[in-house]
């Protein structure tokens, strides 16, 4: 893990974190894609997972937001069930994603937590001052996340973070 960030000043000069963005596959997911003979790709979300998107986030001002490479209806569908509104798939490029975004919401990259699974996210992990990662992330990505659940991705790995940030006064 990296060296343990600045906690958020106590004073009138808040750093908390105001965005959270996360990946999908093998974060908000366990990574695997089921396939019917039609070709219709399932994938399982924990709803653990999606009370502390929906409920825990917002009650704090932390705007959830997700950037993924792959394209899926039933991502969109999560989404307007957890009032997810930043939503950013078929990325491949994270970074340049995750600007557009801040742009968007006037943020700095210093007010974001990043949280994914693989080597992929490596350099949006590194652009945003708070990442985290399942328990079965890649190495790579365990290396450079500065939280590691002790739950896989899709098994409540996200909620776990978001209760760390949390009770540590990140959000």
């Amino acid at each position: 893990m990296n060296a343990e960030p600045v906690l958020p000043s106590a004073g009138g000069n808040d750093k908390r974190i105001k965005l959270l963005i996360m990946d999908v596959d093998g974060t908000l997911t366990d990574g695997k894609l089921y396939i019917s003979e039609r070709g219709e790709v399932c994938k399982a979300f924990n709803a653990k997972d999606g009370y502390g998107i929906r409920e825990l986030l917002p009650m704090r001002g932390v705007t959830p937001a997700i950037i993924t490479g792959r394209t899926s209806g039933i991502l969109e569908r999560r989404c307007e069930e957890l009032g997810i509104a930043n939503l950013f798939q078929g990325v491949k490029n994270k970074v340049d994603a995750m600007r557009k975004l801040l742009s968007s919401l006037a943020l700095r990259p210093d007010r974001v937590a990043y949280i994914g699974d693989d080597d992929n996210d490596l350099d949006v992990m590194r652009a945003t001052s708070l990442a985290g990662c399942p328990a079965d992330a890649s190495a790579r990505v365990r290396e450079a996340a500065d939280f590691i659940a002790a739950r896989n991705g899709g098994e409540g790995a996200v909620r776990e973070f978001i209760e760390w940030m949390v009770e540590n006064h990140y959000i």
